[in-house]
């Protein structure tokens, strides 16, 4: 028979961690209050219904002028793993917005989050990941990154996420825009025998957006000699015969640079031809004076040619892997960057006089792309632009 007795369980289809919200503007001014509570699972809710609310740019807004960001930034530090887990996801909803990239600024969370860089909770280091790597979506992120020495951290980070490779793509796409900005730190940190690793992976994904970096990487002079020292272009050459357009694509570009020569290290070569020519005189002069019978000036003959300074190793290195055909393979890509970025490398190797013969029966090609026609014009005059250039080039007698 029923009775009138109230059952201590909770009613049915009542989820617990679900929390009522209040109304209108009295909703994030409460939940303020709740992520201050000493209750765990009061805290709980009201990060779980923020983790909601976040995706309106609005809120965001509203979140960041009542002061919710510094609450936040407190959870971080919270005993509890769900707690760290949900105020990770909140920050890295608030990071896809504009105004949420604005608030991690003004309220220094980049910092804050990068003590849990080593966190033992996977999610919570995926949500870390994720905020970074949509922060560093305009400049002014990926300066803050860099600014606060954080560069050498995800360097290491990437090797240690092995078995995770969604994180190792959120890390790379990251250091992509970083680099791009400064690389000092990650060449300080062995960036390059990370990414040479990370060129080898099963994964596409990971293969391309680690030559992506290596071309950001390849832009300085500092990059261009460690590419180089630890013998990536072969590899990059080897990447060129990948089966994913993506790929090819970034290995072209990678090389486009690591090739390049720059005023810079055109004076150190020509230094170094002088003090080498230089110290030939001198110690002619020296036997003269010991054996001045003797001593006469040699001519090359026939058989003898005069030593010429060492051009850059990429050029040669680059060469030496036969990357001149699969670029020109390239240059029949679906992809228009991959075509542009292949047209670019091999005008750096058309610098040197071995990559000038070889590419001088393939000149009917690049005057082809010069009157192609394509349908976005800034598409047309870029690739045109080039093909111009790699003519020139081929085609210049000394």
């Amino acid at each position: 028979m029923a009775h009138s007795q109230n059952s201590l369980e909770l009613p049915i289809n009542i989820n617990a961690t679900q929390i009522t919200t209040a109304y209108g503007h009295r909703a994030l001014p409460k939940l303020k209050e709740e992520l201050q509570s000493e209750d765990l699972q009061t805290r709980q809710k009201a990060l779980m219904a923020l983790c909601d609310l976040m995706h309106d740019p609005e809120c965001i807004y509203k979140a960041m002028n009542i002061g919710c960001m510094e609450n936040l930034k407190a959870l971080l530090k919270d005993s509890n793993s769900m707690v760290r887990i949900k105020t990770t996801e909140v920050l890295h909803i608030t990071a896809s917005h504009s105004v949420g990239r604005y608030a991690f600024l003004e309220h220094d969370i980049v910092l804050a989050l990068s003590f849990l860089l080593n966190d033992p909770s996977p999610v919570c280091r995926g949500n870390l990941y994720k905020a970074y790597m949509q922060l560093v979506q305009v400049p002014r992120g990926a300066q803050e990154i860099i600014s606060k020495g954080l560069i050498s951290s995800l360097v290491w980070k990437l090797q240690v996420e092995v078995e995770e490779e969604e994180f190792q793509e959120f890390i790379l796409d990251t250091l992509v825009l970083c680099l791009q900005e400064d690389a000092t730190e990650a060449l300080g940190s062995n960036v390059v025998l990370v990414l040479k690793q990370k060129l080898l992976s099963a994964n596409q994904n990971i293969r391309s957006k680690a030559a992506r970096a290596l071309l950001n990487v390849s832009i300085s002079r500092e990059g261009k000699k460690q590419v180089c020292h630890f013998d990536v272009i072969p590899i990059l050459v080897h990447l060129l015969k990948d089966p994913v357009e993506h790929v090819k694509s970034n290995a072209a570009g990678a090389l486009m640079f690591a090739t390049v020569i720059t005023e810079e290290m055109e004076s150190h070569y020509v230094a170094q031809a002088g003090l080498e020519l230089l110290g030939r005189i001198r110690g002619w002069m020296e036997r003269s004076q010991l054996r001045p019978e003797r001593q006469e000036m040699k001519r090359p003959g026939p058989g003898r040619t005069q030593r010429r300074c060492k051009s850059p190793e990429g050029k040669y290195a680059a060469l030496e892997a036969q990357a001149i055909g699969l670029l020109l393979e390239l240059l029949h890509s679906p992809m228009t960057i991959a075509r542009l970025n292949a047209t670019k490398a091999l005008t750096m190797l058309a610098e040197a006089p071995e990559g000038r013969k070889a590419l001088q029966t393939h000149v009917p090609t690049f005057r082809a792309m010069e009157v192609e026609t394509y349908e976005k014009p800034q598409v047309a005059e870029a690739l045109q632009r080039a093909a111009r250039i790699a003519i020139s080039v081929i085609e210049f007698k000394p």
